[in-house]
C-alpha cells in the first residue's frame, strides 16, 4: 500500500492541532472517517503516529520525523497541481509557432496581438520559414502548430484549412500592364519574370500554371523570399505572381495587384498539426482563435 495526499492530510492537520474534532473541522471530513484515514497511514508506515496524553493527540518520536517529511511532500503537491492548472488556465505555458513568411508578415501579427490581448502570461516562440521546414519543424516537435499552404505530403501530419488562397500578379506602377484590371498569365510570359527558387512549392506551382497556359516564363531572376520579388519587381527588374497572402505587403511596396486567371491558381491555408487531440492549452486556444 502507498500513503495517500488524503492521509498525508490528515497526518498533518492532526499533528497540528492535536485534536480529531478540530483537525475534521479544518478538513470537512468527519471524526470517524478521519480517525480511519490516520489508522491506514500507520498500517501503512508500519508503526504508531500518535499517542493519546489526555484528551490531545501527541506524535510519536516516528510522527515527529514525518511530519516534516508529509509537510514537504504536500507543499511540492500543491506547488506540481497549481502549476499544471495555471497552464489549463492559460495562466502559464507556451504557444509554439512555424509559420510561412507570407503569412507570419502579413496576416500573423494581428493574430499574435488578439491572442496575447487574451492570454498575456502565454509565451510565444515563431519561426517563420519556408514551408518545407514549417513541416518539418511540427514533424520534429519545435512546434506544435504551423500555418502554410497544403503540402503535397503531409508526412503523417493533419492539415486543417481555414481559408482559401489565390494567385495574383504584382506588377511595378509604371510598367505596361500596370493599367489593366485582370491580367492572364500569357501577359505576364511577355515580360521578364522574377520567381522563387527552383524546388519550392510557389515555384512549382507558377511553372505549372504557365505550362496550363501554353506559354513558356522568361525567367530572369529568382529568390528565397516574397519579400524579395516584391522589391526586385518594385525595382523594376520585371514581374511576378504571388499568393494573395501578400497583397497588403506588395501594395505597401507600391506595386499593382491584379487578379490572375487562366488558369486560376488557387491553393488552401491551414493549421499543420500532430493530433489535435494532444494539444496543449495554448495551442488549443489559438487554433480556435485562428478557425474562428
Amino acid at each position: 500500500m502507498s500513503a495517500t495526499i488524503k492521509q498525508l492530510r490528515a497526518f498533518t492537520a492532526v499533528a497540528r492541532s492535536r485534536s480529531l474534532a478540530e483537525a475534521s473541522a479544518q478538513l470537512h471530513l468527519s471524526q470517524p472517517a478521519l480517525s480511519v484515514a490516520i489508522r491506514n497511514l500507520e498500517a501503512t508506515v508500519g508503526g504508531p503516529l500518535f499517542s493519546r496524553d489526555g484528551r490531545q493527540l501527541v506524535l510519536t518520536p516516528e510522527g515527529r520525523e514525518f511530519l516534516s517529511r508529509a509537510e514537504q511532500l504536500l507543499h511540492s503537491w500543491d506547488q506540481s497541481l497549481e502549476a499544471i492548472q495555471q497552464r489549463f488556465r492559460l495562466e502559464r505555458g507556451q504557444l509554439q509557432l512555424a509559420v510561412i513568411p507570407a503569412f507570419a508578415l502579413n496576416r500573423l501579427p494581428t493574430l499574435l496581438a488578439q491572442f496575447h490581448r487574451g492570454h498575456p502570461r502565454i509565451d510565444i516562440v515563431l519561426e517563420d520559414v519556408v514551408m518545407e521546414r514549417v513541416v518539418q519543424s511540427v514533424q520534429e516537435g519545435r512546434a506544435e502548430l504551423g500555418i502554410c499552404f497544403r503540402p503535397d505530403d503531409l508526412g503523417g501530419l493533419v492539415f486543417i484549412p481555414f481559408e482559401r488562397d489565390r494567385f495574383i500578379a504584382v506588377i511595378p506602377a509604371q510598367h505596361a500592364l500596370a493599367g489593366k484590371r485582370a491580367l492572364q498569365w500569357r501577359d505576364l510570359a511577355a515580360h521578364p519574370f522574377i520567381s522563387m527558387n527552383r524546388g519550392s512549392a510557389v515555384r512549382r506551382w507558377t511553372e505549372e500554371a504557365f505550362a496550363r497556359c501554353g506559354q513558356a516564363a522568361r525567367y530572369i531572376c529568382e529568390a528565397n523570399q516574397l519579400s524579395t520579388i516584391g522589391q526586385l519587381v518594385r525595382a523594376g527588374l520585371g514581374v511576378s505572381a504571388v499568393p494573395r497572402l501578400c497583397a497588403a505587403q506588395m501594395q505597401e511596396y507600391g506595386l499593382h495587384c491584379h487578379t490572375l486567371s487562366a488558369p486560376v491558381v488557387t491553393q488552401d491555408v491551414g493549421i499543420l498539426l500532430k493530433n489535435r487531440g494532444s494539444l496543449s492549452a495554448p495551442a488549443q486556444a489559438f487554433l480556435q482563435l485562428v478557425s474562428a
